[in-house]
């Protein structure tokens, strides 16, 4: 009896194991591009701890799409593919059919993360009984921001949160980053090669004296989500310049948000000091970045993006803090101006540093 008792215990303790390892968990982003990839590191603990089966991301796709076999992410899915509007109904509107798709959205996942909804909210309160209504599940609702003020950054204030909730962890973990957050792959190497082609010839057909190797441009983004966090345009135009006297091309990058703000006297600055591409996907941007030699830009989403890829990137901070929001990455470089009209100050001072950083 004793042996056939000792093989029903292993097989139990196999069958735990395997569920744990199988176990899958969810974040609820609706944040913009930074926001999604300073929640990258949060995934990455969930998936080291108590998620080893994977971790997906419900969000906007048009920021999320890339982070799938690029990332820890493994899966992505969009906000609009999810009802997740009903959940914020009261608890006598909210109802749940059989099968209610709702109900599926969440079904195989073990812990849900969100940062929809507040605690004790009727969105919290709908989204446990939604995803139990499947299988058994944790649910840790997340703030985007503290309500005090704090030191720690944000990526570590997210994981900070998850590990006080989810009561398993005691492990302190820190927000430096060794290595790359975002893995541009060959072919995004490849993609950013042909749009440099096809939009800067220039820069590829130039090669190097001393090696006969094609040099790598250096990628400048002027703009931001929001203008007062935008290092004055002659800024980044000067940069330029100074990048070419010492053999260094350089290609602007401009999303929408900075082609409708920029005048036609700007963009035409522009054009006068370095390539310039627009109208890119965020995995165009990706490719670009990855066959690049540098990244210069303000706090913004692209920034975050070129930070993660572990290339060398320069920030020029204002406004915000950089030690609570600035980028992730192994290669960062951080300058903070002191001026207090920061959108319109020049400093020769902060150029000659970011060329400096560049050209090591």
């Amino acid at each position: 009896m004793s042996g056939k008792s000792d093989i029903i215990d292993k097989l139990r303790e196999k069958l735990a194991i395997a569920a744990q390892q199988g176990q899958r968990g969810v974040i609820l982003q609706p944040g913009a591009i930074g926001d999604c990839i300073l929640t990258l590191p949060l995934a990455e603990l969930m998936k080291e701890t108590v998620c080893p089966g994977g971790v997906d991301i419900i969000g906007h796709t048009e920021y999320l799409g890339m982070l799938p076999g690029r990332s820890c992410v493994d899966a992505v899915r969009s906000l609009d593919s999810v009802s997740l509007h009903r959940l914020f109904a009261g608890e006598r509107d909210f109802e749940l059919a059989d099968g209610d798709p709702l109900i599926m959205a969440f079904a195989g996942y073990s812990w849900i993360a969100s940062f929809l909804g507040e605690p004790d909210s009727h969105f919290e309160k709908n989204l446990i009984f939604t995803v139990n209504c499947s299988n058994s599940a944790e649910v840790i609702t997340l703030a985007m921001k503290p309500q005090v003020e704090h030191n720690i950054h944000i990526s570590d204030f997210y994981r900070k949160q998850f590990v006080e909730q989810s009561q398993l962890l005691s492990q302190e973990h820190n927000s430096a980053v060794g290595m790359p957050l975002i893995r541009a792959t060959q072919a995004d190497k490849l993609r950013g090669m042909e749009i440099l082609a096809e939009n800067a010839p220039a820069v590829l057909l130039r090669k190097s004296e001393a090696a006969g190797a094609t040099r790598r441009p250096v990628v400048i983004h002027p703009g931001s989500g929001g203008a007062h966090k935008c290092w004055h345009l002659d800024n980044f135009l000067a940069v330029a310049r100074m990048l070419e006297k010492e053999g260094t091309d350089s290609v602007f990058l401009l999303g929408p948000a900075e082609a409708e703000r920029f005048s036609e006297s700007a963009i035409a600055k522009i054009r006068a000091a370095g390539k310039l591409l627009t109208n890119l996907s965020l995995a165009e941007v990706l490719g670009v970045l990855g066959c690049s030699r540098g990244y210069i830009g303000n706090d913004s989403g692209i920034t975050h993006l070129s930070a993660a890829v572990g290339i060398r990137t320069v920030v020029v901070f204002g406004p915000t803090a950089p030690a609570i929001y600035g980028p992730l990455g192994p290669a960062v470089t951080i300058l903070q101006s002191d001026e207090t009209d920061f959108a319109g100050a020049i400093s020769e001072e902060l150029q000659q540093k970011a060329v400096a950083t560049l050209l090591a």
